[in-house]
């Protein structure tokens, strides 16, 4: 249902396009500024909306149209009034989601450290790569470095492969397809044979491995963190030099960083699944 628009009272309102700096997308951001003023107003009328923004009522409405066609806002026939839609709310709370879980997984990360002496990783999955968003590093001089923000491919990633693993079998054939699995040394999984029987592992014992699959001379033991959906939204891992992860340090480690993990998916009220199952 087309929505009547309401004739704009007197008086010059603040103009958004004038506020918008240079190498901006005019369009985007007087939605983006439409989104702020309903986030404020929470039901609000066309018209007083387009005063508030200061933008003309026709501009104001074909924005909305296409915000709501994304389910960002919503419109209600019976007032007349918009408000802020679901979608919105699913893409603030990841932001509020990743900020909790690195202020909760920071005590564990620091712990982790401590009692491996090699430095703890905390990431997340993105668009099918992993990204890498906290570390605590081990007072070694020889280590492993991720600045907050890389990313890298999930096959050949410990914490990556570790989140695979929790992934409905599908999901896992889509990545593979959308990022390829491409070859990093002699040890990366670049079969999908390969990568699926390695997978299969990570379900079994609970945690994984890359061995030297990213960087030659490089380890990493990772494991799940969950939601209270019972769902892998991050991993936790250790890293370091091959030299001081043999295999027998291998086998102390893949506990150790579980149980922190498990630590960390406790703490944000999150629910450890009982067993793992491949879903088709």
């Amino acid at each position: 249902m087309k929505q009547n628009l309401q004739k704009r009272p007197r008086g010059r309102p603040r103009s958004v396009a004038s506020e918008a700096g240079p190498g901006t997308v005019q369009a985007l951001d007087r939605g983006l500024t439409l989104l702020r003023e309903l986030a404020d107003a929470r039901n609000i009328t066309l018209s007083d909306l387009a005063i508030r923004a200061g933008m003309p009522a026709s501009s104001t409405h074909r924005i909305l149209s296409t915000l709501q066609k994304h389910d960002f806002v919503e419109f209600n026939e019976s007032t007349q009034e918009w408000m802020i839609g679901i979608e919105a709310f699913r893409t603030g709370n990841s932001y509020l989601v990743r900020t909790n879980l690195v202020e909760a997984a920071r005590k564990s990360l620091r712990h982790l450290m401590e009692e491996t002496g090699e430095t703890a990783n905390l990431a997340i999955v993105d668009s099918g790569d992993v990204v890498f968003v906290d570390q605590v590093e081990t007072h070694n001089p020889i280590r492993a470095f991720f600045r907050p923000g890389t990313r890298g491919h999930m096959h050949s990633s410990g914490i990556g492969k570790s989140l695979l693993a929790d992934m409905p079998r599908r999901d896992v054939e889509k990545i593979i397809v959308k990022k390829g699995l491409p070859g990093f040394t002699a040890n990366t999984l670049t079969s999908s044979k390969a990568l699926f029987d390695d997978l299969n592992q990570i379900r079994q014992r609970g945690w994984s491995i890359d061995d030297e699959e990213r960087h030659s001379g490089m380890r990493c033991v990772a494991a799940n963190i969950y939601n209270n959906f019972g769902e892998a939204i991050a991993g936790i891992s250790v890293s370091g030099p091959s030299v001081r992860f043999p295999d027998q340090m291998i086998a102390e480690l893949g506990p150790k960083v579980k149980r922190a993990a498990d630590e960390v998916t406790r703490s944000i009220g999150g629910k450890i699944p009982d067993q793992y199952k491949w879903s088709h």
